[in-house]
């Protein structure tokens, strides 16, 4: 597979304090990585450094043979989707928050797509016009996620996720971003410490201290 995404010594210093060093890694296109590593060691840093959210110190993220730093950062952030371990809903209801990525593209919203998308996460139709405020954790993560993919984006960050989620609604969000990684070639980068999520990866990445420890392909 093509590499989609990769690092070049990457660095990030923040507050006189370096938090990652010498990170260099390949992703390749439609795979699934996971990166672990102790609190504080680096991970979702390293994350938001993908995502566009904090710009490196030192060093390159290349996207598709391209320097990032030199690509329209809304087309970056289209391709390269960052969901946050919180979902940050607006709004009043589910409609609110999926009527946005066609409002910045100026596109009509696709209620169908939307409703086909919902089902997918085991959420009824009628969940389209229902108030925020009655969503559980679960279901206003389910929400974050349809919104991040009502575009399919080609690399997908995850930020912890599952993290908080009781187990239904965790094995739901996991499925669901199985297909999106098996069926739909969605490139999967995930930051987890759930030993299932772990087990599944198709490739490992260590993270301690701000540097790659252990960077290992899995037999799945």
């Amino acid at each position: 597979m093509e590499p989609i995404l990769t690092t070049e010594s990457l660095f990030y210093e923040s507050d006189q304090q370096m938090i990652l060093q010498d990170i260099s890694i390949m992703i390749e296109s439609g795979s699934h990585v996971t990166i672990t590593g102790p609190s504080g060691s680096g991970k979702s840093t390293l994350l938001k450094l993908l995502a566009s959210l904090l710009t490196p110190t030192k060093g390159k993220i290349i996207f598709e043979g391209a320097d990032s730093s030199t690509l329209p950062i809304e087309e970056y952030r289209m391709a390269v989707s960052y969901c946050f371990q919180q979902p940050s809903l607006f709004g009043d209801t589910v409609k609110d928050n999926f009527l946005f990525p066609y409002q910045i593209r100026k596109k009509s919203f696709d209620e169908k797509h939307a409703i086909e998308l919902l089902d997918d996460m085991q959420l009824k139709p009628d969940y389209l016009n229902k108030p925020i405020k009655e969503l559980s954790g679960g279901e206003k993560q389910r929400v974050a996620l349809i919104r991040n993919v009502l575009f399919l984006p080609k690399v997908l960050l995850l930020d912890e996720v599952t993290a908080g989620l009781d187990q239904q609604s965790k094995e739901i969000v996991n499925q669901w971003l199985m297909a999106l990684n098996c069926e739909r070639k969605v490139t999967l980068i995930r930051v987890t410490h759930d030993n299932q999520e772990i087990a599944n990866a198709q490739k490992l990445i260590q993270i301690k201290e701000g540097q790659v420890v252990e960077n290992e392909s899995s037999s799945k």
